[in-house]
């Protein structure tokens, strides 16, 4: 067995996964190792498994990128799988969650304001700790993912096999795709920017099957459903509501990376940058730059688990 014998539970606003630290480079698992610790009947479950290790003992990296990760000043690298074990290039609840546990190891200060580089399989990406606050909740941190690429507003046909209609989505690249309908807007602000959409609210989906995408993207995509719940124009600021259907996962009750991406396609629809976020597993904020997406939100570390031979 290529997985360490101690390994941690955690979870950030419900995104949850097992982690463990690997600083040698001798704890590299196989795809069936992975899938089985996130069995969430036979496993410990996780909606994906994270390697904390060193850039230089990332297998599926070259010499090149792991040098230049080194070089921007990343001693520590997420070496993210979904829970199917398939490599996965981006993880932003995934980030906070492993910042926390860089900082429980005693890699990062607990002093507010202390910065953490982290490489990724899409960079480097900066988290900054926050503390705690009333709103987002326990040990939070702010994630800068850095650029980000959107395509034309609607120009992707959405289907969910379980539900009556269709959407219009909108892609978004952060590392990882994703496409994202807005499918409601109880502001009623922006009708006329709005691609159509006849699925039903956002509450009421059935996302337990993998919505289907037209024109398909070809390494998949994670799937958003958003609905507008306030905006205001002049304060730059709104509110929505999100649910996510996770290439490799399934449902889950948060993704970072699908937050991120809903906040950018509300920027191109609404012209609103900074946007608090409900998802099932709590409320996170995001503000889009045009050269950056922060993503603040809270972390937890839940118990150890030691595995039996």
């Amino acid at each position: 067995m290529t997985l360490p014998t101690t390994l941690t539970k955690g979870h950030a606003t419900a995104n949850d996964f097992v982690i463990y630290a690997d600083p040698t480079g001798a704890y590299d698992p196989t795809p069936e190792e992975v899938a089985a610790i996130c069995d969430r009947h036979r496993g410990i479950g996780g909606d994906g498994l994270i390697r904390l290790t060193r850039p230089e003992y990332v297998a599926d990296l070259s010499v090149i990128v792991k040098n230049m990760l080194r070089g921007e000043g990343a001693e520590w690298f997420m070496d993210y799988r979904n829970a199917d074990g398939s490599l996965a290039e981006m993880c932003g609840n995934g980030t906070r969650l492993t910042a926390l546990f860089a900082q429980s190891l005693g890699e990062l200060s607990t002093e507010i304001g202390t910065k953490f580089a982290l490489a990724t399989r899409a960079g480097v990406k900066t988290l900054v700790y926050r503390g705690n606050d009333d709103e987002l909740g326990r040990n939070v941190f702010t994630v800068h993912m850095g650029a980000w690429k959107a395509g034309e507003i609607g120009e992707y046909d959405v289907l969910i096999p379980t539900a009556e209609g269709s959407a219009k989505g909108t892609f978004a690249d952060l590392g990882n795709p994703h496409v994202v309908s807005v499918v409601a807007d109880r502001t009623h602000q922006f009708a006329a920017a709005l691609p159509a959409s006849s699925l039903p609210d956002v509450d009421d989906l059935d996302l337990t099957r993998t919505p289907v995408v037209s024109p398909a993207l070809p390494a998949g995509q994670n799937a958003e459903f958003v609905r507008i719940d306030t905006a205001d124009a002049s304060a730059n600021a709104g509110t929505a509501t999100m649910r996510v259907n996770e290439r490799g996962v399934g449902e889950t009750l948060s993704c970072g990376t699908g937050l991120c991406a809903t906040a950018i396609v509300l920027r191109k629809i609404t012209g609103i940058a900074n946007w608090t976020i409900t998802v099932r597993g709590g409320v996170l904020r995001v503000e889009v730059s045009d050269d950056d997406v922060a993503l603040t939100g809270s972390s937890t570390l839940v118990g150890t688990v030691t595995l039996t031979k």
